[in-house]
């Protein structure tokens, strides 16, 4: 009877470590920006953030400022993507225009919507072979526009796809070769390269879309969430220490929590790694 009760003293600390909840931890670095809006990490982990008026701030992977472009025309960014080995990209709806730069800030593209027949972007996204996908709301179709070109590719008429007239969509962004359309209300759409419907995920409530290899990670009640793109099995990652987070960030080997006004820098945790 000692032995088993000398077992159990033995057992209980590794079992209930191994059931104790994730946790991000302490923060490498906490970043302040004013008025602070969207962000976004490019391959090296560098962190590119922008503020309510479409100004873009470049921060190296230990918060360090180290550069900052400010448009002539300002208005709000709706996107900003910088996970593309060359390119940054961001869209204004506010503008109605895109604006493609490179690593270091410097324009390189910079067009409207009207020139190519689309009358009321919502959402926008790069793609591969040059093109940008657009949300155009005035006609409920989905187009994919070659930048080059400044012409049309194809075009999508989702409200007989999707079976809705009210598509209330916050962003697109494409992953994978795939095309990935957010609801708030009602899920997740996604797409393949031609624009066809594929799937919903039957997800609601997500601030911005993050990817980590084949998973849709997003904060909800505190809770960092998963899904998984392959299985559609929904995880709880991990409690937030901190109630304040609005959305999330993943890049290569860090991770980043966005309050308001505040970006909370931490290494991307083993546990996320772990994640197929």
């Amino acid at each position: 009877m000692r032995s088993l009760f000398i077992l159990i003293l033995y057992v209980f600390p590794f079992f209930g470590k191994a059931q104790s909840p994730n946790s991000l931890g302490s923060p490498l670095v906490e970043i302040a920006v004013d008025n602070l809006d969207l962000i976004s990490f490019d391959t090296k982990d560098q962190l590119f953030a922008s503020n309510t008026s479409g100004d873009i701030y470049l921060f190296s992977q230990e918060g360090k400022q180290l550069n900052l472009f400010s448009p002539a025309r300002q208005g709000r960014l709706a996107q900003l993507e910088a996970g593309w080995t060359v390119n940054i990209f961001s869209f204004s709806e506010d503008l109605q225009e895109y604006r493609i730069l490179d690593r270091f800030l410097n324009p390189l593209a910079e067009k409207g919507f009207l020139l190519a027949d689309i009358n009321l972007a919502k959402a926008s996204t790069l793609g591969n072979n040059n093109v940008v996908w657009v949300w155009d709301e005035s006609d409920l179709n989905l187009k994919s526009l070659d930048y080059l070109r400044n012409q049309i590719i194809q075009s999508q008429p989702l409200n007989l796809i999707v079976n809705s007239s009210d598509l209330n969509v916050s962003e697109i962004r494409e992953f994978k070769n795939r095309l990935f359309m957010n609801v708030p209300d009602t899920g997740i759409y996604i797409f393949d390269n031609q624009g066809n419907l594929m799937r919903k995920l039957e997800v609601t409530d997500v601030n911005k879309l993050c990817y980590y290899n084949e998973h849709l990670l997003w904060i909800a009640d505190d809770k960092l969430m998963a899904i998984s793109l392959s299985t559609n099995e929904t995880l709880t990652l991990a409690q937030l220490d901190s109630p304040e987070g609005i959305y999330l960030q993943i890049g290569q080997e860090r991770l980043a929590v966005i309050s308001k006004n505040k970006i909370s820098l931490y290494p991307t945790p083993d546990w996320i790694k772990s994640l197929k």
